[in-house]
């Protein structure tokens, strides 16, 4: 895709280039350039190294907002990608660069807090990203007041109303309320509304449907495309699961063993996948014409549209 002008706001990063320079918000919205992340470990005389990403490059454009979805069993790496784009992670080799300036360069907290107003994190587990014991609000307000620079309480309130109402919630609904009060659904909304509040460029959603009910993943999923649609929020959208990211992507990234195998536009990658772990994962959903029909046995013969064939006369 290419640059289509800058994005709704520049990312001030002082002091992470030699030059001293801000982030720049003519650049690429996000530039992902041959990113590797190696785990050392062992003992003092028998050491291991893991490659769990290897020279992985993607980019995302300023002022093009989409829903790039990167897709990977457990142990791909895709996980990794993730916390290093959010600066969790400090990359081992290459770089990763946001409006024009290396992540890994934040060195102050305030330099940190700009950066995280622009690119907030949506976690898996919206059960775990919550402590069980504070109530929900007291998230929102924090926020209103430390990325929206929110003061007063009614500013506080009706900033994080906002917020909440943008994911179809309201703060008489949430308001006072714990944790364990809220749906695993609920919950999810209240998690993507907290990183709204600073009106950030770019979302990173680490599987964020995957601990959800069923019936209610939907819901979170055209919640996205809202976001993309309407408030011009790009999303790195973590997932294994090819359904939802088919329904949902503009671009895909396929990963495994920490190497991207295949990328491009989501329908031309996942109606027509090309390395043979891409087929793989896409023979590996159920298509609805199979629902229910028995798993053949390992080796049996089966006719062009996979029913099992007798050998019996």
């Amino acid at each position: 895709m290419s640059a289509a002008g800058p994005s709704r706001g520049a990312y001030p990063v002082r002091g992470t280039s030699k030059s001293g320079a801000r982030g720049d918000p003519a650049a690429p919205l996000l530039d992902i350039d041959r990113v590797g992340m190696t785990y050392v470990g062992g003992g003092l005389f028998r050491r291991s190294a893991v490659r769990a990403v290897d020279h992985v490059s993607l980019r995302l454009e300023a002022g093009e907002p989409e829903i790039f979805a990167v897709i990977g069993e457990s142990g791909s790496g895709k996980t990794t990608l993730a916390r290093m784009i959010l600066n969790l992670a400090t990359p081992t080799d290459g770089t990763i660069r946001f409006l024009g300036a290396d992540v890994t360069r934040i060195r102050t907290n305030r330099d940190r807090m700009a950066f995280m107003r622009q690119v907030q994190p949506i976690f898996q587990n919206p059960f775990e990203a919550f402590n069980p014991l504070k109530r929900i609000d007291r998230y929102l307000f924090v926020s209103a007041r430390r990325f929206a620079g929110a003061r007063g309480r009614v500013d506080i309130e009706v900033t994080a109303d906002k917020a909440l109402h943008q994911v179809g919630l309201s703060l008489a609904e949430v308001k006072g309320r714990f944790p364990h009060e809220l749906s695993g659904g609920q919950l999810q909304r209240i998690a993507i509304a907290r990183a709204l509040i600073s009106a950030p460029s770019l979302i990173v959603a680490d599987e964020p449907v995957s601990m959800v009910d069923a019936s209610l993943r939907m819901s979170i999923v055209n919640l996205f495309k809202a976001l993309r649609d309407e408030l011009q929020v790009s999303i790195i959208y973590i997932t294994h699961d090819l359904a939802t990211a088919y329904y949902i992507s503009d671009r895909v990234l396929i990963m495994q063993r920490g190497k991207a195998v295949e990328s491009g536009n989501a329908r031309a990658v996942l109606d027509n996948p090309q390395h043979p772990y891409s087929i793989l994962l896409k023979n590996a959903v159920l298509s609805p014409d199979d629902a229910g029909r028995p798993m053949p046995p390992a080796g049996a013969a089966q006719d062009s549209s996979g029913i099992p064939v007798s050998n019996e006369e």
